[in-house]
């Protein structure tokens, strides 16, 4: 018998939460307001908040009965995810972060891109929508391939297989497979844990029409440090997963190696500096050729949008420090379970 076939499975939407104070009411009350015909519940995973966090989502809870909270005394997404998933019941498991804006017909959309197309696990579009000027900047760099790559989660394509998702709505069972989230990888653990769920020969499957809005950084720091600590945590997947890279992972750290050598030899052989100088012109004119239809504002600041994601990224590439590397299997989801 298979309970996708026979009715709408119940989904427990999973949501590591940490100082979301500002978003978490309505980012709960919109996956409470799905357009979706089975059971929907939600798992709070509460981390040591430094606002009223804790509170809010108390309040939440003891108003409706189909949310629940665990806590989270790390404040690590995946110790918060794994916890969830261990106090979640649901046949489908939703990943969903504590500022996210679900579209109403998110959840139903997975649930039937799981069964039309057999699945492990399905996600979209990370949509990035800016307010202010560098926000808008950020969110276009984010949807472009000068910024980003061609990742479909980001600049959006045909639906169909993918190495990972965004977010992600998983069949409990593949979770399971392949024991949750490994608590070793303080980022980039969607990306590590997709690669196993494919490595046991389950299908991730890139859906466009499930589209959440994302709010990217507002300042230059905030943008630079995600991008610096996305970087280093790459390598450290690629260093526990051998195979794992190519071309386009490896253009930021490239690049910043050649600026600073550009910049280095210069001072010895000026034609050197046609390399960083180079660099500086091509992502001016890919400024104007994304950025086209910007508001003025917005654009005079993507070519240190781009600067700022490409050299953070490749920066903390080649940085990663050889003792972040996995040396013994940390505790994860089978270890919660059993």
């Amino acid at each position: 018998m298979n309970p996708f076939l026979d009715a709408p499975p119940a989904v427990s939407v999973i949501m590591p939460v940490l100082n979301e104070e500002r978003h978490l009411r309505e980012a709960v009350q919109q996956v409470l307001d799905q357009d979706y015909a089975g059971p929907i519940d939600v798992v709070l995973a509460v981390g040591p908040s430094r606002d009223r966090t804790q509170e809010v989502a108390e309040s939440i809870a003891a108003a409706d009965s189909r949310v629940t909270i665990v806590p989270n005394p790390t404040g690590r997404t995946p110790h918060a995810l794994n916890a969830a998933i261990n106090a979640s019941k649901g046949e489908v498991v939703a990943r969903v972060d504590g500022h996210a804006m679900l579209p109403r017909d998110y959840v139903r959309t997975a649930v039937e891109t799981l069964q039309q197309t057999g699945a492990d696990n399905v996600g979209g579009i990370m949509a990035a929508e800016g307010v202010s000027p560098f926000e808008k900047a950020v969110a276009r760099a984010m949807t472009s391939k000068i910024g980003v790559g061609n990742a479909a989660f980001h600049v959006g394509g045909e639906g169909g297989p993918a190495d990972t998702v965004y977010l992600g709505v998983f069949r409990r069972t593949a979770l399971e497979r392949v024991g949750g989230y490994d608590e070793h990888f303080q980022r980039a653990q969607d990306w590590e844990m997709n690669h196993r769920i494919r490595e046991t020969g389950g299908l991730v499957w890139f859906q466009p029409k499930m589209r959440v809005s994302y709010r990217p950084r507002a300042t230059v720091r905030a943008l630079a440090s995600q991008y610096f600590h996305y970087g280093r945590w790459r390598r450290v997947v690629a260093r526990t997963h051998q195979g794992t890279i190519n071309l386009r992972y490896l253009a930021p750290p490239i690049a910043v190696s050649l600026i600073v050598l550009g910049l280095v030899a210069g001072f010895f052989w000026p034609p050197a500096f046609v390399v960083p100088a180079g660099y500086a012109l091509a992502i001016v004119a890919g400024s104007v050729l994304t950025g086209r239809d910007l508001e003025p504002a917005a654009l005079v600041r993507l070519p240190v949008v781009y600067a700022a994601m490409h050299l953070s990224w490749g920066t903390g590439f080649i940085t990663s420090p050889k003792r972040l590397r996995k040396k013994h299997e940390t505790v994860g989801l089978q270890d919660l379970l059993h």
